[in-house]
């Protein structure tokens, strides 16, 4: 009797692993599923001239707008759009992460940076950025510098909220054997408190990059003579629907791609954490 659990134990492997081999295609066909039926339902929509609570007569079809796609990236103009809406988030959002991550440790941890610097970053906080507009234009000398400040602003307060409770998150148990350890005040703050953090640094940037996004194209909008949110804005005002739809979905592939490259950079800072699981992948 005690021995069939041992000769089962293979068998039940096999039986449990099964699923990963049948299923393992399911979750990319299932997305690429869901994009289709958006597609279509889109095509529909805009092929009947559905016009119900939404008027989608000016709505251009899919066919329209991967005609307009492929001619502006046929063409070298829109690549400039593109390169100055990067330049400007990734630089921002470096300026961000350095603000963010560092001033969110340091309250997290230091009591008098809490009482110091933590009431002006939550008297700012609530304000859009979109209403920093006029500001930055009046502080900074060009065009560029000034979207970079819009941009920077955005990702900061989700990255420093972030840090601020990782930071507070950690369990003072584990400090408090460190401490019995011998460990020193800054080897505890490097082994201790920045790696207990981390999980929501990451988190915090991944938000960020979303946030950052959204306040680069309302500043292109407002004030930008370059950007994919000039694009789209210049498109709407000439009359050129099937280039709004392209801009936004540029946005929104390159907005992904963004979130997509700052998770992936902060698992491979985190190999001790487990791969997440979800049911029937």
């Amino acid at each position: 009797m005690a021995t069939a659990p041992l000769v089962r134990a293979p068998a039940a492997r096999a039986t449990a692993a099964a699923p990963l081999r049948l299923t393992s295609w399911r979750r990319p066909a299932l997305r690429a599923l869901s994009i289709g039926l958006f597609l279509l339902a889109w095509h529909v929509a805009t092929l009947w001239g559905l016009d119900l609570y939404v008027r989608f007569q000016n709505i251009p079809s899919p066919g329209e707008v991967l005609a307009e796609a492929i001619e502006l990236f046929s063409n070298r103009s829109f690549y400039v759009h593109i390169v100055a809406s990067l330049e400007r988030i990734w630089l921002g959002f470096a300026i961000a992460t350095v603000l963010g991550v560092g001033l969110g440790l340091a309250i997290g941890w230091f009591a008098v940076a809490e009482d110091t610097l933590f009431p002006p970053i939550e008297l700012f906080r609530p304000i859009p950025a979109v209403a920093w507009v006029p500001i930055s234009i009046m502080l900074w000398p060009t065009e560029r510098s000034s979207i970079v400040f819009i941009t920077t602003l955005g990702a900061f307060f989700p990255i420093v909220l972030n840090t601020i409770h990782g930071v507070e998150g950690i369990d003072r148990q584990l400090v408090r054997a460190a401490t019995s350890l011998g460990a020193r005040r800054a080897a505890i703050f490097r082994e201790v408190v920045l790696p207990g953090a981390l999980p929501s640094i990451v988190t915090g940037l991944s938000v960020g990059m979303g946030v950052s996004w959204i306040c680069l194209i309302s500043a292109e909008m407002i004030s930008g003579q370059f950007g994919v949110g000039y694009f789209t804005w210049v498109a709407y005002g000439i009359v050129k629907y099937p280039q709004i739809v392209v801009g936004m979905l540029t946005i929104g592939v390159l907005g992904m791609l963004s979130s997509l490259a700052v998770r992936l950079i902060g698992a491979r800072f985190m190999p001790w954490l487990p791969r997440r699981e979800k049911d029937g992948a």
